[in-house]
């Protein structure tokens, strides 16, 4: 667990979004991990749009506080987790020379890369690319937490969708929305959360 001392702007924000949607009836960690999105994003759809279960969460938090490994999807995710250092493959060439020898995208080349180093147990995040997603779930990388909101119009909401049917314990959305910045933001509200797992 990670301590730290909010900014004030990061304070204000909070008070204003708590002034504008009710999350209290949502469990403890499900609730931190939406506000933190809807925090990044100032958008209030996604008090609707988050899909988890609080045990899902409270393994990732367990995780997270027993060291497990971040493993994230693309750079954008890698710079937006800022309490613990992420593994991500997809700029490794090995990467490259995978994808190319296996007839398979860099994302897939990536997961397997980062599954070797990692092995299960680990957190991953998938904010850019749906084929990581979908990577995660045929690799069977035994994930403590699958934080699983890639964005766009092509492929996203499906990959989500089947995260969801999987049963991996993950954290998605419905919608096409999502990102680099959202799904870095479900890590660090585990990440930061200083409360007790329900």
């Amino acid at each position: 667990m990670t301590v730290r001392q909010p900014h004030p702007i990061e304070v204000r924000s909070y008070e204003i979004l708590r002034s504008r949607v009710d999350l209290t009836p949502m469990p403890p960690l499900w609730r931190a991990v939406t506000e933190r999105i809807i925090h990044v994003t100032a958008d209030l759809e996604y008090a609707v749009d988050v899909v988890t279960r609080e045990e899902h969460l409270a393994r990732g938090l367990a995780a997270l506080r027993a060291g497990a490994p971040v493993v994230a999807d693309e750079g954008m995710v890698v710079a937006g987790i800022t309490a613990r250092p992420a593994v991500c493959h997809i700029a490794d060439p090995a990467a490259g020379r995978l994808a190319r020898a296996a007839g398979i995208s860099r994302e897939a080349a990536a997961v397997r890369l980062s599954y070797a180093e990692v092995g299960p147990g680990a957190v991953w995040a998938v904010g850019s690319a749906p084929g990581a997603l979908l990577e995660i779930i045929a690799r069977d990388v035994r994930p403590a937490l699958v934080v699983g909101l890639p964005v766009g119009f092509v492929g996203a909401a499906e990959a989500k969708e089947a995260l969801r049917a999987s049963g991996l314990p993950q954290v998605s959305n419905v919608s096409e929305k999502g990102g680099s910045a959202v799904a870095a933001a479900a890590v660090n509200a585990l990440l930061y959360y200083d409360g007790e797992a329900a």
